[in-house]
């Protein structure tokens, strides 16, 4: 979309001149059921520095009726061009602007987003503003430097529910009148609106009392399991409370879990919206109540860091994102009575390797990134923004001390409440409560890109003690493309030692903690003690670096990693297996066996659910192609006799269900899945529900079982926006030139799909056993995807510039196609980084498959 870009020099200078007081919002959403288009009303009262300076105000709408600057009538066709109303000749001290447009309702997860439930036939709509999408809905200084207060005024249709940020009103007459909120920035304020089902309690502790209200669409009412989550908020209330000092700082907290929603949730001011994937309609395993239970602590948190205090620009994202997930895994691990003790193990396992795989793309990128625009911020919710800032965050807190991190948190909030920030306004009160000099721990942790490497050097005697041990850090080149240079980091880590007890289980003997720095940090305290079977670097997981084992330590897990009695550290061996395979050092048939060999004794389900999909993309992507269809054959065979002997009824069962579902490939495999649908046949304890149905009606689509018939017929049995997904998956995955003609026709060349259905049909296309079937789409992808960038909104423009990218065409034509269009099309920097990070991918396949074929 032309002209909606807007840069930090920009916003410095309109955050100069101005200071935003209030604004007044009033819309007409009462066609929302027919959709188009909708009536915004804005009034906002703003003070201006100089006299006569000129600035601008944001709004994206079709259509703009009036544009009145205090008390004069504007020319409309002067002063409104692309996404920017022109503001001059303004008056020193107040000011105050009118605009009325017509704005649209979206149906890409954008500004105001509509969606028709196919149940019900109703309209339910929600608001999704960040980073810069307030202005689709109403006219704003879009930047989160200028807070006013919010006052918004909502005409909805008879017997609707109208949520925002301030405690819902009685409606007059269809009219719902609230009160202004706090002092926030624009994109954290939020309408929902819709004949939404909800359940409401409050969190009540010494005297407070907050309201607490759960939204969903009628059609996931009876799904909806409330109590669950009301409990994890009540936890999340106690231990944030506690641990920042700071009562909860808005006038209510409602959750809405609402539908098509690009993210997994957003922390809207009082007005939470989630995802209603959240909402299990079927049977789901533990991790998933888990990363849920995460999602919601997550947004909690940021009431306090994001929506009481405020990063001044985008380039501190990383921060109001990391400490989000950093607080929400803490209080699951350290919160009195939570379900998940283990969440250290799960963030090991799931978002440090998100982190690990970031940090080693061409786009990598210090974690305070610099943020020149809104291009650069969009897609910089990556790895590092999230998973790598919150490794870092823990070893902050393992550098300052835990008591002194958050003590230093409470002077925060305290001293900045509704208020601006940058990153050294919290490292000075660090370094105030700490006693710790963060500027040099700042520079090295923050300010650079890349992953350091810890290797222990052990020498021992004859009778196995240790004469002498060391850790040595390593600082691999970045890659090639990426800026800055690769840096020797400060670490606090734990070395664990291992042994084998008289039941064959690896269990902790001994720990010690200290500082690394520098290229060898010699370890006197272990000299003197016998060697133990395994010695475990960053044991407990306090730092963000790769650990590699000595010979030792790496015999004694190959054939024992699922022997460890914790599952801390045997998450920390699968990953660095994993990392290891990724980077060609262990052979993706090494991988495979060390899985099979030690999966069966893992009982964590987070960790069990995440060797499935390495596995699985070991396999189609790192494997050598003459050895891939055996590798399969293996894993295929083995997740079936997994799924025949685990627990009945067992969150085991359900993801070994879902592994073979994924790659069930001989005829015998397919009936069974086909038999298991029909009711022909049965795994005592397995219940085939709604969305398991859906997982085998894919596969089988894409196998070229099932046809048209079958997947409407499975449509009819589920006839829900869900259904419809799973549906257009099933679709596309049809191993036919016209169902993949289908597929792209209606994801690159119409542009009418919602934003969820074009991600569903994505999916359904990119089949990894049809390689030879989307090879010409290699050529078509790179004719379209300039255009497309360039039509779309930001959100499905990326969806398609990632998801159709060809990843499985791993050669080094993919690789020279890329190239020679890098060259000649000329993309914008945030598409040539999207296209660049795939780029990555499939050269990184090519070298772990002739580390794999060299293995043969």
């Amino acid at each position: 979309m032309p002209g909606t870009n807007l840069t930090r020099e920009e916003a410095q200078a309109r955050a100069r001149l101005l200071t935003v007081d209030s604004y007044e919002i009033d819309l007409d959403l009462t066609g929302a059921q027919e959709g188009g288009t909708y009536r915004s009303v804005t009034t906002v009262r703003f003070d201006s520095a100089e006299h006569g300076a000129e600035t601008f105000i944001d709004l994206v709408a079709p259509a703009v009726h009036e544009v009145v600057l205090n008390g004069r009538p504007q020319d409309v066709a002067a002063v409104f061009r692309d996404s920017r109303i022109a503001l001059r000749h303004l008056h020193e001290g107040p000011n105050e602007l009118t605009v009325v447009a017509d704005c649209a309702y979206t149906n890409t997860g954008e500004g105001l987003h509509r969606f028709v439930d196919p149940v019900d036939q109703q309209t339910y709509l929600y608001t999704q503003f960040e980073v810069p999408d307030a202005r689709r809905v109403f006219a704003n200084f879009e930047q989160p430097d200028l807070k006013a207060t919010f006052r918004f005024t909502v005409k909805a249709p008879e017997g609707w529910t109208v949520v925002s940020n301030s405690p819902t009103p009685e409606p007059k007459d269809n009219v719902w009148h609230f009160e202004p909120t706090p002092r926030i920035s624009t994109y954290i304020t939020a309408l929902i609106v819709g004949p939404y089902h909800s359940v409401h309690s409050s969190y009540e502790k010494d005297g407070q009392s907050v309201p607490l209200g759960i939204y969903c669409r009628p059609s996931l009412a009876e799904f909806l399991d409330a109590d669950a989550i009301f409990q994890v908020t009540r936890q999340g209330f106690d231990w944030f409370q506690e641990k920042f000092d700071y009562a909860y700082p808005f006038a209510k907290y409602d959750q809405l879990f609402v539908p098509e929603f690009n993210a997994g949730a957003m922390e809207n001011a009082g007005a939470v919206t989630i995802r209603d994937q959240y909402v299990f309609r079927s049977k789901v395993t533990d991790a998933a109540y888990e990363t849920r239970a995460e999602t919601i602590l997550h947004e909690l948190a940021h009431m306090w860091f994001g929506d009481l205090v405020t990063m001044e620009w985008w380039n501190d994202l990383w921060l109001n994102e990391s400490f989000a997930t950093y607080t929400s895994i803490a209080c699951q691990a350290y919160a009195p009575g939570s379900k998940w003790p283990q969440a250290w193990t799960t963030f090991a396992n799931s978002m440090k390797t998100w982190a690990y795989r970031q940090d080693q793309l061409p786009s990598t990128h210090p974690i305070m990134a610099e943020i020149n625009d809104l291009d650069d911020v969009l897609v910089n919710f990556d790895g590092i923004t999230y998973a790598k800032g919150a490794s870092v965050l823990k070893q902050l807190v393992a550098y300052v001390g835990m008591d002194e991190f958050f003590r230093g948190v409470q002077t925060y909030f305290k001293r900045h409440a509704f208020g601006n920030t940058r990153l050294t306004d919290l490292l000075t009160a660090l370094e105030e409560t700490s006693g710790r000099d963060l500027k040099t721990w700042s520079g090295a942790w923050l300010e650079t890109a890349g992953i350091n490497v810890l290797r222990p050097v052990i020498d021992t005697d004859a009778a196995g003690t240790i004469t002498s041990f060391a850790v040595k850090q390593e600082a691999p080149a970045l890659p090639p493309g990426a800026k800055g240079e690769p840096v020797l980091r400060p670490h606090r880590i734990a070395i664990g030692f291992y042994g084998l007890d008289e039941a064959g289980k690896l269990v902790r003997t001994d720990r010690v903690e200290l500082d690394v720095d520098g290229e060898f940090t010699a370890v006197p305290e272990l000299v003197g003690k016998r060697r133990p079977a395994v010695v475990l670097l960053n044991d407990d997981d306090l730092t963000y670096t790769k650990v590699r084992l000595d010979e030792e330590s790496l015999r004694t897990v190959t054939e024992h990693l699922g022997d460890f009695t914790d599952s801390l550290p045997r998450a920390l061996c699968w990953a660095s297996a994993w990392d290891m395979t990724r980077d060609g050092e262990l052979p993706t048939r090494d991988y495979l066996s060390l899985v099979l060999s030690g999966v069966g004794k893992e009982s964590d389900i987070g960790v069990v659910q995440s060797l499935h999909r390495q596995v699985k993309l070991a396999l189609d992507l790192y494997a050598a192609p003459e050895w891939r269809e055996t590798g399969l054959t293996q894993w295929t065979d083995a997740t079936l006799a997994h799924l025949r002997s685990a627990e009945p009824g067992s969150d085991h069962q359900l993801a070994w269900a879902r592994a073979f579902a994924a790659t069930a490939r001989t005829p015998q495999q397919l009936d069974l899945l086909q038999a298991l649908l029909e009711g022909r046949d049965s795994i005592e304890g397995l219940a085939v529900d709604t969305e398991l149905r859906w997982a085998f009606v894919e596969r089988l689509a894409a196998t070229g079982v099932y046809d048209e018939d079958e997947i409407a017929a499975e449509l009819e049995r589920d006839r829900t926006a869900a259904g419809e997904r799973h549906a257009a998956t099933a679709r596309a995955a049809r191993p036919t030139p016209e169902a993949k003609a289908e597929a792209w026709a209606s994801v690159v060349e119409s542009g009418k799909l919602p934003n969820a259905v074009q991600e569903a049909v994505i999916g359904g296309f990119v089949q990894t056993d049809q390689r030879e079937l989307l090879a010409p789409y290699t050529e078509k992808y790179f004719a379209a995807v300039k255009g497309v960038w360039e039509s779309r909104s930001h959100e499905v423009a990326q969806q398609i510039a990632v998801g159709l990218y060809p990843t499985l065409q791993v050669s080094a034509e993919t690789l020279d196609a890329t190239d020679a269009w890098l060259d000649s099309a000329a993309p914008n920097a945030s598409l040539r980084r999207l296209v660049l990070e795939s780029r990555a991918g499939v050269e990184r396949a090519l070298k772990a498959r002739a580390a794999d074929a060299a293995a043969s």
